[in-house]
């Protein structure tokens, strides 16, 4: 047999509901600290910055590369090459 046993409740508080944590607030318990960009991005200094290039002399590449481009960039390529033959 179950015995039921009742309590009153009447002075019990109420439990307290918290929000749902915010995307940040879930980004600072996975990594652990703060996430950094909160609000507007921080300025980058462009004048540390290196510019590399390591491409070879010539780039090879295919006619049908050409007439993938073409159609999108061929006033472009025309600007910087010439006509095309």
């Amino acid at each position: 047999m179950l015995a039921v046993c009742w309590r009153d409740v009447a002075d019990m508080p109420w439990p307290v509901l918290k929000p749902a944590p915010t995307a940040f607030e879930q980004l600072e318990a996975l990594l652990g600290y703060p996430w950094p960009f909160r609000g507007r991005p921080p300025k980058h200094d462009l004048s540390t910055r290196t510019v590399t290039d390591h491409w070879p002399e010539h780039i090879p590449f295919t006619e049908a590369e050409v007439e993938v481009f073409e159609p999108w960039f061929g006033d472009l390529f025309d600007e910087l090459f010439g006509p095309h033959r």
